[in-house]
């Protein structure tokens, strides 16, 4: 008569293979006062982080698997897609890690550094998958991946892996403390122009803004019920130069509605740098167009 309580033994196994195997994807990198988060080594020489959760500074050490500790820079950040890298890593070789694709029901293991050269695990499914999407930031990620598990803080980073030992990316933070991956596809997309430049080039508007409701007066000529109104407007930047001003309710960009930040993300990539485009608008009780040109966001 089959063991019943043997499936799930080889389950626990090779959860606890997979666990093993994992080590030398990660590393914890040192905050300070006894904190971590994790590092994934995604290439030999390069470690991928959560740039939310990396503090502004420049250098950090990193704690492999074999317990060994490494002071390494920070060689580029993205908030946009989440993404940080430290480059080169020279002592730090990658395991060869394969691209998977998530699907909602599927199995997911996602790996934490334990801080002293082991790792931590947890056990969850894909609560979520779909298509490409972009953060509050105008980031785009490629696929919309949502973990049924939860995440401590010194883990965020590490890799997520499928069933079959695939990588399906880098967990991190959503809102409301949702466990979420950055896909594989976003990172190989973003690690080269962070390794090349040390940032992604993004379009920038040069002030700052607020979502509001069109007066009722003015909502059959606007078109549209809501907009962004100007709180401040940056000296010798794109909206000063076209002559915004604060108090301004920017109804649209380029033809789309200005109704969300998000959406206003979205157009400001790094093809819309020096484009010349139409910012519709009210000021003073009336409808009004100016033109500006959007310039390249200085890295912070």
């Amino acid at each position: 008569m089959p063991d019943p309580a043997e499936p799930l033994s080889q389950l626990s196994g090779a959860l606890v293979a997979r666990a093993e195997a994992a080590k030398s994807s990660v590393v914890a990198i040192r905050l300070g006062h006894g904190r971590h988060i994790t590092g994934l080594v995604w290439r030999s020489g390069v470690v991928v982080a959560s740039e939310q959760s990396l503090p502004r500074k420049d250098e950090f050490e990193l704690v492999c698997s074999n317990g060994s500790v490494l002071t390494a820079k920070v060689a580029g950040r993205d908030p946009s897609t989440n993404i940080a890298i430290f480059k080169p890593v020279d002592s730090i070789s990658a395991p060869e890690l394969v691209s998977g694709e998530a699907r909602a029901g599927a199995i997911a293991l996602a790996i934490g550094a334990d801080g002293a050269g082991g790792v931590s695990a947890r056990l969850g499914i894909v609560n979520f998958w779909g298509p490409e999407w972009h953060s509050s930031r105008g980031g785009l990620i490629d696929r919309r991946i949502v973990l049924d598990m939860r995440l401590a803080y010194r883990e965020e980073g590490g890799p997520v892996f499928d069933a079959a030992g695939s990588c399906l990316g880098m967990s991190t933070f959503g809102p409301r403390d949702q466990v979420i991956v950055i896909p594989t596809a976003t990172i190989e997309r973003v690690v080269p122009q962070l390794s090349k430049n040390g940032h992604i080039p993004r379009g920038w508007l040069g002030v700052a803004l607020q979502a509001v409701a069109v007066p009722d007066s003015l909502r059959e000529t606007a078109g549209q019920s809501s907009g962004l109104m100007v709180m401040s407007v940056v000296d010798n930047g794109p909206a000063a130069q076209a002559g915004i001003v604060a108090g301004d309710i920017i109804l649209s960009v380029d033809g789309t509605p200005a109704h969300r930040f998000r959406k206003m993300a979205r157009l400001l990539g790094a093809d819309s740098i020096g484009r010349k485009t139409d910012v519709r608008l009210i000021r003073g009780g009336a409808v009004i167009t100016v033109q500006l040109t959007i310039a390249e966001r200085q890295a912070a």
